[in-house]
């Protein structure tokens, strides 16, 4: 099978390239004049191009002239079209003389400029959202297809009119096969196309990523996309994304589902998130956690100012300063902690864990497997006590940027961390409510 994104493919994946084949970019014939007869009979320039979404390629139906000034747009069917050259794009004169009549649009059509261009593609192989630069087409006998999408920077450069700087890096294609909208009847009836290659690897893809995307979806095809994650994704994918799309899953999600979800968040997540709802969505979710979970979200919402002891997690490594960076490095490859908890090693005294240090688990890998972490350790540490207010924490994580920061009583002994994302991302998301 040809792979989505191989450039090399371009010429076998859209038919055979002779000398009647011509690829072309969008981005070149956009703005290009269109002339009917000679060139000096010139109607307009190319503003868009309508195809008809079709299997396996969409083909061109027209050109969309748009002359701005109040004047009425003009749709020339592509079987007028007679050859399209470097300087211009020639057509037949209007039957009859005059214009072309104005542009409306049927059921099936997208534009190129409008609603493929810019938009989003779930890249499953490259794991990241990715961008239509532009849209490689393929012409040949009068008739036009889309063969690729392109996500290359060269695309992005051609977008932007910089394409005489040549290729500066390779070609990204994606063939058309691959790229399909998640619901054809969602995608015309919006108006809009968000673009994906296939459901089954999407949860591939990073939590911030699919956020973003979420946020580009809507309806049916939000809820797609967000069905076909786990548990464990599903929970870090909805703390990434914005209010506005949290509260349009949650109203979608199953009870079962919904509890599932929530039971991958730490307190601080959940209280973030409840914070957006509206309050008979709010009612509901609390009633699926446990009670002791619930009452410490219900403080957490009622103060006014929660406190450390009621945000941290207890989810942390900790380590002698005795230990040896190998027996550390050993610990954390077969312990299966998740990756949030292992930003940082503190080293603590037993048995009443004294938070005696920090090491930073960039510092460890690069150091000697004999090295006691007791040599490598950063002391003092900047830590939070349990008492402390929530707007301190906001200003100890502005002030230092680290990804976590412990928890200490007021004998410094280590009783939990709070991490970056449950202080800071809940502040973002209530101020962009």
């Amino acid at each position: 099978m040809v792979s989505p994104s191989d450039p090399h493919a371009r010429a076998s994946d859209a038919g055979s390239a002779g000398k009647d084949v011509h690829f072309l970019h969008f981005s070149e014939l956009l703005g290009r004049p269109v002339s009917a007869g000679k060139i000096k009979d010139r109607v307009g320039k190319l503003s868009d191009l309508v195809f008809r979404l079709a299997e396996p390629y969409p083909e061109a139906v027209g050109i969309y002239l748009e002359h701005g000034w109040g004047k009425p747009t003009e749709f020339i069917p592509w079987e007028r079209v007679v050859k399209i050259d470097q300087d211009a794009i020639f057509v037949q004169p209007p039957p009859g003389g005059g214009h072309y009549p104005p542009f409306i649009d049927e059921p099936g059509w997208i534009m190129l400029n409008e609603h493929l261009m810019g938009k989003t593609i779930l890249d499953m192989d490259g794991r990241r959202t990715e961008v239509v630069n532009d849209v490689h087409l393929l012409e040949s006998k009068g008739r036009m297809i889309i063969a690729h999408v392109d996500i290359s920077f060269n695309g992005f450069l051609r977008k932007w009119g910089l394409g005489r700087l040549g290729r500066l890096t390779r070609d990204r294609f994606i063939s058309w096969r691959y790229v399909q909208p998640l619901s054809l009847e969602d995608a015309v009836a919006s108006d809009t196309v968000s673009l994906s290659i296939t459901r089954a690897q999407i949860k591939e893809l990073p939590s911030e990523d699919l956020a973003d995307a979420l946020e580009e979806l809507s309806g049916k095809e939000q809820q797609a996309v967000f069905s076909a994650l786990d548990s464990e994704k599903a929970a870090e994918t909805l703390m990434e994304a914005e209010p506005r799309a949290q509260r349009q899953i949650i109203a979608n999600l199953r009870q079962e589902r919904a509890r599932t979800i929530l039971g991958e968040m730490s307190v601080p997540q959940l209280a973030d998130l409840l914070s957006v709802l509206p309050h008979e969505d709010k009612t509901e979710l609390v009633a699926l956690l446990p009670p002791e979970v619930a009452r410490r979200i219900e403080t957490i919402l009622s103060e006014r100012e929660a406190t450390a002891g009621a945000l941290m997690s207890s989810a942390c490594v900790t380590m002698t300063k005795e230990t040896r960076v190998g027996e550390a490095l050993r610990h954390l490859r077969t312990s299966n902690l998740d990756h949030d908890v292992v930003s940082y090693i503190y080293v603590v005294g037993e048995p009443d864990k004294l938070l005696l240090g920090v090491v930073d688990l960039r510092e460890l890998v690069l150091a000697r497997d004999e090295t006691p972490l007791g040599e490598l350790m950063v002391a003092p540490v900047v830590a939070a006590e349990t008492d402390d207010l929530r707007k301190d924490l906001e200003e100890l994580f502005a002030k230092y940027h680290y990804r976590m920061v412990p928890v200490v009583d007021r004998g410094d002994h280590l009783q939990g961390v709070i991490h970056y994302k449950d202080i800071m991302k809940g502040l973002v998301a209530r101020a962009a409510v």
